[in-house]
């Protein structure tokens, strides 16, 4: 009864209905040219394709372009080329006086910031088509295949990449302004579950068939393990300490400000998803330098083996030190206290200045500890999991960076939602408290 009240209230909330309208069309139309294959390109030749995206690297990158990779579409590239730019460009801005100056001008100096990474987009986009139509002839031609390749037709179907790609970014802007949203998160969550009924459907038919596996028991004890993880990326998602603040009071003529407790919410998993993309963009390194040579064998034998313990420790200890790295330069302890000292506020117990930035970093430092293990453990369960005896495909929804983004961009969604009805005096989704999403303003990545 609760649900179908809350479906009432937001079909009767016009601007909400309008806004829920115009994301499901731009979704669809998202995901009718992720099967528009390019031109000259045979669909039934592309199994070859489709087996070397089924694993590694190739299969979080055919998650996240919704299946698009895999089938040469239009979108084969997705929106992973922006998703780079923006990473290069937050990066730069951390060690770049002129861009640190730029995102401190407020929304000139974001507007700035965002030309800049759409031309970066387009860079990336120009390296990375042809790269994408050699390797697409090279798995075809591998498989019996027949698929011919010139300078003038690779130039126009790395034209056609381009532009497909920059179509998805132009519906995450439409969707941020006219739905409901972050865009480019939203586009992103629509490409990680449009593979999870195959997946479902995949490990329930491998189960019904090994009799002596367990059968349905197995697969239902592995769906209450999944809503246990996902249980799990919500805590880690949404979990924080609370700093208190108070405000010293102020007297401007008759007035009095301040004296008001407040409190600085500090995230226990601060670095999001980053610390798992660099850890496995350097991963990849070994497979990368195994790949030139025939011996795969030692040290960095090992580590091409995403199933193996080497691997998987290596990976688990690079994304525990990103997230330290990751959150050092992100959360900036000095420039918290500094805003509170300006306003007049001071910690409790703490003398301003430089104990309380010692303060708010030894916190960071204890806080940061347990949630850079549980993200380095969410990591690797994809690997246990496929250890275990899951299937690739569904084992990639039991944590990794596909975990992290559904369960973030989910919440996100429903706390737009929620305040929707709540601004117009509608009970909200929840009625145990607000949903907490990410930080405010933050997409995906």
């Amino acid at each position: 009864m609760g649900f179908t009240k809350t479906i009432k209230n937001i079909w009767s909330v016009e601007d909400l209905r309008k806004r829920l309208g115009i994301t499901l069309l731009l979704v669809l139309i998202y995901r009718f040219g992720c099967y528009v294959v390019l031109p000259g390109i045979n669909p039934n030749e592309l199994i070859a394709l489709k087996n070397f995206t089924s694993d590694g690297l190739m299969q979080l990158l055919d998650m996240f372009s919704g299946g698009a990779f895999s089938q040469a579409s239009i979108f084969a590239l997705g929106i992973m080329p922006y998703i780079t730019a923006s990473i290069v460009i937050q990066l730069l801005g951390m060690v770049l006086p002129s861009f640190q100056k730029m995102q401190r001008e407020g929304e000139s100096g974001r507007m700035k910031l965002n030309q800049y990474t759409r031309y970066l987009t387009v860079i990336i986009l120009i390296m990375q088509g042809p790269a994408y139509l050699l390797n697409l002839k090279y798995q075809v031609q591998a498989a019996g295949g027949l698929v011919e390749f010139n300078f003038w037709s690779i130039a126009f179907m790395t034209i056609v990449l381009a532009a497909g790609s920059m179509f998805i970014m132009w519906l995450g802007e439409k969707i941020d302004q006219k739905g409901i949203g972050n865009g480019i998160s939203f586009i992103i969550l629509i490409g990680i579950i449009a593979r999870l009924p195959h997946a479902f459907l995949e490990e329930f038919q491998s189960r019904l068939l090994n009799s002596t596996g367990g059968g349905l028991v197995i697969f239902l004890l592995e769906i209450v393990i999944l809503l246990a993880v996902i249980a799990g990326a919500v805590l880690l998602v949404q979990g924080t300490r609370k700093v208190p603040v108070q405000y010293a009071k102020k007297v401007v003529g008759n007035r009095q400000y301040g004296g008001a407790r407040q409190y600085i919410p500090l995230k226990v998993n601060a670095a999001g998803v980053m610390p798992i993309i660099f850890a496995q963009a350097i991963m990849f390194i070994p497979i990368t330098l195994v790949g030139f040579s025939t011996d795969h064998t030692g040290f960095f034998g090992a580590l091409t083996d995403m199933y193996g313990f080497w691997y998987n420790l290596t990976y688990f200890v690079m994304i525990v030190a990103f997230t330290y790295f990751y959150t050092a330069i992100t959360v900036r302890p000095q420039q918290m206290a500094e805003d509170m000292k300006r306003n007049n506020g001071f910690i409790p117990g703490i003398k301003p200045g430089k104990p309380t930035v010692e303060y708010l970093d030894s916190i960071m430092s204890r806080i940061t500890l347990p949630g850079s293990i549980f993200l380095g453990i969410v990591a690797i369960l994809p690997a246990i999991a496929h250890v275990l005896g899951l299937n690739r495909s569904f084992a990639q929804f039991f944590g990794g960076t596909s975990l992290l983004i559904l369960v973030g961009v989910i919440l996100d969604t429903l706390r737009i939602i929620e305040g929707h009805l709540l601004m117009r005096h509608y009970d909200g989704l929840m009625k145990d408290g607000r949903i907490k999403g990410r930080t405010t303003g933050q997409g995906a990545f």
